[in-house]
């Protein structure tokens, strides 16, 4: 570790709640079920009563949903995953009978899903998964699935691992894949983020000297990857107001790639094994343009972008991981304590 890296200004609240994610994992895992209005929804999902399926969120909450839309769509489902804002905005007529709509909202009661709550007046019938009991959210859905983070101080992380997990139980759930067998796997990804987190000093004192001279970042990556794409861009924004892009891999060939160069840093996420070399290629070709890049991958290795081995199903939840690591890193590169807002609050209650 750098003599000059003070590593004291990043242990705050944020990251508390960083390293209290295997506990909320655990706790989630264990207090994960059914009910009986879960059943009814996904008996009529499987006989082909719904036409459509639609996710929905917003932040965080909104990338989380990539898996599932690739799980359902596999399925043989008709999926479409948007923004709560657009939904009830520009995608009303979704808004019947024939639709099954699920939305994730960590606090259940921000401004787009009390909007939605009202537009949609109970037409279509909606599968909720939050972490708050009492939220509008909660009281008003169909069916509810509950993650067990608990209180959180700012920048969503513990919450969305949770989520993660929360997200993984219901697409197996309405796939008619036997519980006993998601709960099995679901209790794999515990001892790996333990792992992982419980050497953050390394990580981030490797990370810290390869963002020298760094002024703008992307993260790209494809299929459930999106997720932390997603969610990785905008966290290291709201955690350390870097300038951050989250793209596919493809995307980021159109045109972006014309940034590369020493200032850019690229993350590049691996990925499931049917895109994997397309992912290796874009990162040979940046740093052959003088790109800095990285690849968070599952391969053997003892830095902070190599993650354990677990089902390919709960990779989203430990490719999150080296980007909150980044966070730490930027923060204590610039001397700052991540995860404190100035501007925004924990829950957006304003359009």
């Amino acid at each position: 570790m750098p003599v000059d890296l003070d590593l004291s200004m990043v242990e705050g609240d944020y990251f508390r709640d960083l390293l209290n994610q295997p506990d909320a994992l655990r706790d989630t895992s264990e207090r994960l079920t059914d009910s009986k209005d879960l059943r009814v929804l996904a008996s009529r999902l499987r006989n082909r009563k719904f036409k459509s399926v639609v996710l929905t969120g917003m932040g965080s909450s909104f990338h989380g949903l990539n898996p599932l839309l690739l799980q359902l769509t596999n399925a043989g489902h008709s999926v479409i995953l948007t923004e709560t804002s657009e939904l009830v905005y520009y995608r009303q007529r979704l808004l019947n009978p024939n639709t099954l709509l699920i939305a994730v909202s960590q606090s259940g009661r921000s401004a787009e899903l009390i909007r939605l709550l009202h537009d949609n007046r109970s037409r279509a019938p909606i599968i909720t998964i939050t972490n708050t009991p009492d939220s509008p959210l909660a009281r008003r859905s169909t069916a509810v699935i509950f993650t067990h983070a608990g209180q959180e101080f700012s920048v969503s992380c513990k919450t969305y691992v949770c989520a993660l997990l929360a997200i993984k139980f219901l697409g197996d759930y309405l796939c008619a894949i036997p519980t006993q067998h998601t709960r099995k796997e679901l209790a794999t990804v515990l001892r790996p983020v333990t792992h992982y987190l419980a050497r953050w000093k390394d990580h981030v004192s490797g990370i810290v000297p390869k963002l020298q001279g760094i002024r703008q970042m992307f993260l790209v990556g494809r299929g459930s990857s999106l997720a932390a794409v997603g969610t990785g861009a905008l966290i290291l924004k709201e955690s350390t107001q870097f300038p951050t892009e989250g793209l596919s891999s493809a995307g980021f060939r159109h045109g972006p790639f014309e940034m590369v160069g020493p200032e850019t840093f690229v993350l590049v996420f691996s990925g499931e094994a049917r895109t994997r070399e397309l992912n290796k290629r874009l990162l040979n070709d940046i740093r052959a343009n003088g790109g800095c890049a990285e690849m968070v991958s599952q391969e053997q290795g003892d830095c902070a972008y190599s993650l354990p081995k677990v089902p390919s199903s709960l990779l989203p939840v430990l490719e999150i991981l080296p980007v909150q690591m980044l966070t730490l890193a930027l923060a204590a590169r610039n001397g700052r304590q991540p995860g404190k807002f100035r501007l925004a609050s924990k829950v957006t209650t304003t359009e």
